[in-house]
């Protein structure tokens, strides 16, 4: 009997998406495979939204960002009668697998799907925050990066044109990948993540000891979930502290969109097909990722609650390089 798989997109929106769903049509259509789109994530698997995917349903996507599924975040799955709708909606069309694509949270709504469903779930980690354990890079992460970077080049010119003081708030509400991995590539005198209390008093010192030592410019790159409550916040207090006019700059949802790198594009390819590769094997409840370099699956619920550590390197050699 030919088996029927489900995939869908959940949560925030992540360049590569598409590419992973074109990857999990296709191999599942080498595998015999009848695939379904589900619309709108979770909330669509509940209405029963949903259309009947082929290859040519899935061509000239792998370069397109967002999500030709669209995406969404539903309260009512959240809840057992909501995820009894999503399992009736499975059951009724003889679903026996299901891709869900997305963050930790589509992982907790897929896992709680797990308990009451006897299909096979695989999770795929795209999620430009990069905050999932399991997998060394989750797909839109490294198109995010370059994003915010050619941003921060840009206002890096302005900032030395005008000798002032610039802070850059990037995604990042729970992690500070992106901040210190763009802080870094952008030469970032001070970056600022959620993981680590903000040392406001030694980063004041720094910033007049580069004035008094002829420095005229400094970019700080703050994720919107440091400590000190985002980088208006921050720019006013250090405004205070030393006397300078911090202008600040806050990147938003442009590092969402826009065209995935090659390695994202590489990536998704990869996990979409190595998620259906799960399903074929018989696989259930687990992310399927990529470390060091081998593909890797992990229990979907070890993808939220195990953490994924910053480059305390990284940390470390920031003030050093920022002299």
């Amino acid at each position: 009997m030919q088996l029927t798989i489900g995939v869908l997109t959940s949560g925030g929106d992540a360049p590569g998406m598409n590419a992973v769903v074109r990857s999990v049509v296709r191999m599942g259509v080498h595998h015999g495979f009848s695939v379904l789109g589900f619309h709108r994530g979770f909330d669509g698997l509940m209405r029963g939204d949903f259309e009947a995917l082929g290859p040519r349903s899935v061509s000239n996507i792998l370069q397109r960002g967002g999500t030709i599924l669209k995406t969404a975040r539903s309260e009512e799955f959240e809840t057992e009668d909501g995820q009894k709708k999503a399992r009736r909606v499975l059951e009724e069309h003889g679903v026996g697998g299901l891709v869900v694509i997305g963050g930790d949270g589509s992982f907790r709504g897929a896992h709680a799907l797990f308990r009451i469903w006897d299909g096979r779930i695989i999770g795929v980690p795209a999620t430009i925050d990069n905050d999932i354990y399991g997998t060394d890079e989750t797909i839109g992460f490294d198109t995010a990066l370059n994003t915010a970077l050619e941003a921060i080049d840009r206002i890096r010119d302005t900032a030395s044109a005008h000798e002032r003081l610039f802070l850059v708030e990037v995604m990042g509400r729970d992690s500070g990948f992106i901040a210190l991995n763009v802080g870094t590539a952008g030469g970032a005198e001070e970056i600022f993540v959620p993981e680590v209390v903000t040392d406001l008093d030694a980063c004041t010192e720094r910033l007049i000891a580069a004035r008094d030592k002829g420095k005229t410019m400094s970019i700080i790159i703050c994720a919107e979930g440091d400590d000190q409550g985002g980088a208006f916040a921050t720019a006013k207090e250090l405004e205070r502290r030393t006397g300078f006019e911090p202008r600040v700059s806050v990147l938003g949802h442009i590092q969402r969109g826009g065209r995935p790198s090659a390695r994202d594009r590489i990536l998704a390819t990869k996990l979409g097909a190595y998620a259906v590769e799960a399903i074929h094997d018989g696989k259930t409840d687990v992310m399927v990722g990529e470390v060091r370099g081998e593909l890797r699956a992990t229990p979907l619920e070890e993808s939220w609650t195990k953490k994924k550590e910053l480059d305390r390197f990284l940390l470390e050699l920031i003030p050093i390089l920022a002299r």
